[in-house]
């Protein structure tokens, strides 16, 4: 089977990193927060965006979710 030789180097610098910290994803979590704040003009961040509430409704009428079926009301759907 064909191997992409970017993803083969890059899963072996993936494993090579986790075996620094004994796979603990917590103290990989820990050092990555910690380069991160070394480098604060690289952290890319937008402002929060509400998330939009849709009307879906099943073929017989009834809302897919509570959500759907508040908004229903108050949209006198």
């Amino acid at each position: 089977m064909w191997q992409d030789p970017i993803v083969s180097e890059t899963r072996a610098l993936r494993d090579e990193y986790a075996r620094q910290f004994n796979y603990n994803i917590g103290a990989m979590c820990k050092d990555l927060m910690a380069q991160q704040a070394t480098h604060p003009e690289r952290v890319v961040s937008f402002p929060p965006r509400k998330p939009a509430v849709s009307a879906v409704v099943r073929q017989q009428g009834t809302p897919v979710n509570r959500l759907a079926s508040a908004s229903l009301r108050q949209n006198g759907g």
